[in-house]
């Protein structure tokens, strides 16, 4: 068996790849920068499992397991990405991808992870999976969020949550000024006019949680 770790930022993807290699010495584990990268090594290697991070440089995370379901029906996904919004839980699922975790997770988390889906099993992180059985249509039905691209929602939530621009231009490998276009794209489309009004529409449409 062997697995593709997806992942743009380099020491992060060879410190999980070299954890999965330590703790399932039986499976090759082989890394891929971008998802052009994936979607040619899948071709090469046909994997049992992709590893996916969602904010990728250039394709997202979300369009390259599309396009890798597209061609490969049998392909398994597993998101292992620093969100853990519902919103986007969701698009991971609905792309066809068969578990996601977030890069809080213990790394024995990410093992068992990995052992189920290989075994044909589904895995959601826990505290995950009780947010989706207990809020199934939170957000499903907003039609401001479905009008969204991937990139626009994914940066929408880090704003909501307060991120500052020059951290989410860092943490998904984009220039600030992409992440201020889309933050001009939003407000249109949001009809804000303030990061205050979009933290605040962010918590109203369940995008983000506030801790009680």
């Amino acid at each position: 068996m062997n697995i593709l770790l997806v992942d743009d930022h380099a020491v992060v993807r060879q410190g999980y790849a070299s954890l999965l290699r330590a703790l399932l010495p039986a499976i090759e584990v082989r890394e891929a920068a971008t998802g052009e990268e994936a979607l040619t090594r899948v071709q090469e290697a046909l994997p049992n499992l992709v590893i996916m991070d969602f904010g990728l440089p250039g394709i997202s995370g979300l369009e390259t397991t599309r396009r890798l379901r597209q061609r490969l029906p049998q392909l398994r996904v597993l998101f292992f990405s620093m969100h853990d919004e519902l919103p986007l839980v969701r698009q991971a699922l609905d792309a066809g991808a068969s578990g996601y975790l977030t890069k809080s997770s213990a790394p024995e988390v990410l093992i068992e992870a990995v052992r189920r889906i290989l075994a044909g099993h589904a895995y959601i992180e826990q505290p995950l999976a009780t947010q989706l059985a207990c809020h199934p249509q939170q957000d499903a039905s907003d039609p401001r969020l479905q009008s969204m691209t991937q990139r626009e929602l994914e940066i929408f939530v880090m704003l909501a949550k307060g991120t500052p621009a020059r951290l989410i231009a860092e943490q998904l490998s984009i220039s600030s000024k992409t992440v201020s276009n889309h933050l001009t794209l939003l407000k249109s489309k949001l009809q804000v006019s303030s990061h205050a009004e979009l933290v605040h529409l962010g918590i109203d449409m369940g995008v983000v949680r506030v801790a009680s």
